[in-house]
């Protein structure tokens, strides 16, 4: 069983390949995480009641804190004994316990931001109210990331990472721009890592991996099949497989050594493609910055050498716009 991160959400452009399974899941910290995230990430793998249990407490999760378990009950279609069983799926003792935690997740929720610029954009929304729902989700994704992030998995993630003979990423549609950022930023202090988005060279990358090599697979929905047999191919051969998804249960997280989960969730136009990204890019640099502070002499020297690579390439202008003083070479 791999070592999980955290609570997560939401669904993507990628191709699913299974119905989610539904075991329990060891997390941690959870007095900071909210349980709507949590709730968000597992509903895939949720019976269908429990399922409609799920919709009814994220459609409106102050009200639910103030109903009785028969109310919800009702609200949902269901029996109290469906409800009690959601709320032990969702990792909560019972409904009392829901209560608090939404209770006190609204009060944070209330405290962060007097804002209310919801998720989904309508076709009265003006531009900039696009602008705000948009920088809303984006900033919320991120937080909502950090809150439920496993330091410990992170930590030895990054561990690996510092000490792999090579790191290989693999990723398809938007995901691929999260594994090249990881493959650009750790060949810029020294550290050997490709990228993948390509099926076949995907498949042939994972099979010449071998112990002391670390292979990451990058999946909002963890169910990208390309991705997911890249990674299983990958820990065959004797790599250790990291997995970076937004659902702690999905098929990626079966083929994984360690699970990093994000937290993002879908607005209209969205499907999983912008905010899913910047959630990814959040842990993405929380993992480069890990290694590099282990080879903070080298990873300086290696930036000042790349920096000062690409200075030939850039305009001898200055960030206020004033041209830079010609060399002299004296």
């Amino acid at each position: 069983m791999p070592t999980v991160s955290n609570f997560p959400t939401a669904t993507d452009a990628e191709s699913v390949t299974e119905q989610v399974p539904t075991e329990t899941v060891t997390v941690s910290r959870e007095s900071e995480a909210s349980p709507l995230v949590r709730i968000r990430s597992l509903l895939p793998g949720l019976a269908r009641a429990e399922q409609r249990v799920a919709k009814v407490v994220l459609e409106d999760p102050s009200a639910v804190a103030r109903r009785s378990i028969t109310e919800v009950a009702l609200a949902a279609n269901t029996s109290e004994t469906t409800v009690t069983r959601f709320c032990k799926a969702v990792g909560v003792g019972g409904y009392p316990q829901l209560r608090i935690a939404l209770a006190a997740d609204t009060a944070r929720t209330e405290a962060r931001t007097t804002r209310n610029l919801g998720g989904e954009i309508g076709l009265d929304d003006d531009l900039a109210a696009v602008v705000g729902k948009v920088s809303f989700a984006d900033a919320r994704a991120v937080e909502e990331t950090a809150d439920q992030l496993d330091i410990a998995t992170l930590e030895r993630v990054i561990a690996l990472l510092s000490d792999a003979g090579r790191t290989d990423v693999y990723g398809v549609g938007a995901s691929a721009f999260v594994g090249a950022d990881l493959q650009q930023k750790l060949h810029r202090i020294g550290r050997i890592c490709f990228s993948w988005s390509d099926t076949h060279i995907m498949l042939t990358s994972a099979a010449v991996l071998g112990p002391g090599d670390v292979a990451i697979g990058v999946s909002h929905t963890g169910a990208t099949t390309d991705t997911v047999e890249a990674l299983r191919v990958a820990r065959e051969h004797g790599a250790t497989t990291v997995a970076l998804t937004n659902f702690p249960r999905s098929p990626i997280t079966e083929v994984a050594d360690y699970v990093l989960t994000t937290a993002a969730r879908e607005t209209t136009f969205r499907s999983g493609a912008t905010a899913s990204r910047i959630a990814q890019l959040t842990v993405i640099d929380c993992l480069f910055i890990g290694v590099a502070q282990r080879h903070m002499d080298a990873a300086s020297q290696a930036l000042d050498a790349t920096r000062e690579a690409v200075g030939g390439h850039r305009l001898g202008v200055r960030p206020d716009g004033r041209r830079r003083p010609r060399e002299t070479g004296k």
